[in-house]
Parts: C-alpha cells; structure tokens; sequence
C-alpha cells in the first residue's frame, strides 16, 4: 500500500510541467525585476536549454539571475515559462544572467550591492529549496517570496542537487547531506560580504540541511550558531521529530526568531512519514509538547490551503496578505496569558519555551 501510494504520487507529479530558466530581457519592462543570488553545487547540465541539472559537484558555482514577477497572478503563484512562446504578462523570466568565477567574485559583487543600501536592506535572506525541486524553481520561488512578502533585503538561492525527481526522495535525502558544507560556506561568504543579519529560510527537506549546518557551526566554534544566522524560518520542515529534538539540544541557544510552519493537513509530509515508518514529520506535528522545551515558535497553517498543504506558506494568498504584517507579530505576544488572542487572527497558545500559533483565515471585512 505504501508502495502504490507513492508510485501514484510520482505519476501524477510527473505530468506536472517543471520549471526552468528562460532568458527574455524585454520581460524587465513588464514585471517587477527581483534579483536573486545563487550558490550550488549543482552540476551544470548537458542540455543547452537548461543551466544546472540534478547531478553533484564538489565544487561551489555562483552567480545572479534578475528574475521578471509577471503583473498577472495571484499571490503566491509561481507560473512556470513557456520556453516556446514565454509570456511576460503571466510567467516567471530571467531578464540578466551574471556568472562569477569563485567565491571571492561572489563576495565582491554581494559586497557592493550591500554598500548600496542602507538599514535593512543590509539584510540577507538565504532561501533553500526542498525536495524534488530543480534549480529554476528555487530561483522563482525566491523570487516570490522576495516580492509578495515585500522583503526589503537581498535574497540569496541555495541550491543543493535535488533530482527533480518525485521518485528521488532517497536520493535527494543523500544529496541534502551532501551539500551541507556548501551552505555552511555560503554563510560564511554572506558575512564577509558585509551583511548586516542572515535569515535562513528553509522548505521541507532544505529545513533537514538547516539545522545539520548550525549544529555543524556550533560544533566548530561553539557558542556562535545563534550569531552567525539570525533567525531561521523553515516551511513544511521534513525531519523526524526525535532528530529536530537531537539537532536543536546539540546547537544549544538557536537563532532568533526560530519560527516552524506546520500543518496537520500536509499531505506530502504524510506520505513522507509513512515512507520513513513514523507516524509524523516535524511538519505535521501534532502535538507541541513534543518541541515544548524548545524556544521556537510554531505557525499551524493547517486552516489555509495549497493544494497538497505542503507549501502553503507560500503560495495561499490569503496567509500572504497575513505574514506581510508580521511584524505585527511580536505585539500579539504582548502579556502571558496561556490561550490569548491578539493581532493575529487565531490562537496563541504557550508551553513551557514553545509559542504555537493556530492561525485562521481573516473573516471577510463588511463594506
């Protein structure tokens, strides 16, 4: 049963169109031009129509894509390119293309964008992708965020060697290890750089990745992992529940804010849960007193809906327009009341170091 249950998955995953870079300069004169800086250890593919691939390389390729927000969609949508008849209008398209020879390229080229900019726009946001995901993908999806979430500082793609395949998930589970120094460079790049706060923002199994390379930072220098990223966001986070426990207990004071999207709804964490013979994945958690001696605040977004649930932090529009505000957030945690409701239209319930908010769907405003 579980077999067939992911065989159909993969079947029906594989009819779905993927997305990949598509070069058209006009594009900037019609969408909102988002640039969007990379690293990966990718391979860089055969095909001509495609810039990287699936396959591993020990070494680090950088550079930046400017990346076109069609004017026509929702919130939260990303609508793949028609490499035969792209269209500005309604798909996501690279406007410009910069590719730099190392690390030290990256860094002086990162450093003078940052010198550009004042307050928090001295801010960088890394973002790593999730399972099954190509390089393209990742890069829209930055894109997205940096756009319908109106993030003021620069955002940063990590990209590590996902098949793109729905059926790759051991696959990729390896390749998500194996990338892990390459994302610990990254950081390390981005704060010689000179910026000023580095934001980790990590989907499903990129979250795995996160937490491996803060516990990696703190085993080295102990002390710093809650210094060297300042904060952490991990949406649909694909890890057992025991190894998050493990992970956190060993990095000690975790960064700040340390914020978990959850839903109990997630259909691929599900799947993903009976694939690996338990019963749950730090995504659809169901119960908070499992993390509650942990500092961390946890966004049940199981009332919102993607679709499969699994990125919905992301693409429900009507959460979008909610965590644009979310500054607003730390007003709603004003008093200590077990259960209280603030500013934020849900529940906000506390144990022991945990937060948990249940959010809802904002009633609809009378005219």
């Amino acid at each position: 049963m579980r077999l067939a249950a992911a065989l159909l998955v993969g079947l029906l995953a594989a009819c779905a169109p993927r997305g990949d870079i598509v070069m058209l300069p006009e594009a900037g004169a019609v969408g909102q031009v988002q640039p969007v800086y990379f690293a990966t250890m990718r391979g860089a593919s055969e095909d001509p129509d495609r810039i990287f691939d699936g396959a591993r390389s020990e070494d680090i390729s950088y550079g930046r894509i400017d990346i076109s927000v069609p004017p026509d969609r929702e919130q939260g949508a990303v609508a793949y390119p028609d490499r035969a008849e792209p269209d500005p209008e309604t798909e996501f398209l690279a406007i410009d293309r910069h590719s730099y020879d190392g690390s030290g390229a990256f860094r002086a080229a990162l450093s003078r964008e940052l010198a550009a900019r004042r307050d928090d726009g001295r801010d960088v946001v890394i973002f790593v992708h999730g399972f099954n995901a190509t390089f393209g993908e990742g890069m829209f999806r930055m894109a997205q965020l940096m756009q319908d979430l109106q993030i003021p500082g620069i955002g940063v793609h990590y990209s590590w060697p996902s098949a793109g395949n729905p059926l790759g998930y051991s696959y990729d589970r390896d390749s998500q290890l194996f990338a892990r120094d390459g994302l610990e460079a990254l950081i390390a790049d981005i704060h010689a750089a000179g910026a000023r706060d580095v934001v980790i923002v990590a989907h499903s199994m990129g979250a795995l990745m996160t937490m491996e390379v803060l516990r990696q930072i703190e085993i080295a220098r102990p002390g710093t992992a809650h210094r060297t990223v300042d904060g952490v966001v991990l949406f649909s986070p694909d890890i057992d529940v025991d190894l998050f426990r493990a992970q956190a207990l060993r990095i000690g004071k975790l960064p700040q804010p340390f914020i978990i999207f959850t839903s109990r709804r997630d259909a691929a964490l599900a799947l993903a849960a009976r694939l690996t013979g338990q019963r749950e994945r730090l995504g659809n958690i169901s119960d908070v007193a499992q993390v509650a001696d942990l500092d961390v605040t946890i966004l049940d977004v199981s009332n919102f809906s993607d679709g499969t649930r699994h990125l919905t932090a992301a693409t429900s529009p009507s959460l979008l327009r909610l965590l644009s505000a979310m500054g607003q957030v730390s007003d709603a945690f004003a008093g200590d009341q077990a259960g209280r409701t603030g500013l934020l239209p849900g529940t906000i319930l506390t144990m022991q170091n945990a937060t948990q908010i249940i959010l809802e769907p904002a009633a609809p405003q009378r005219r």
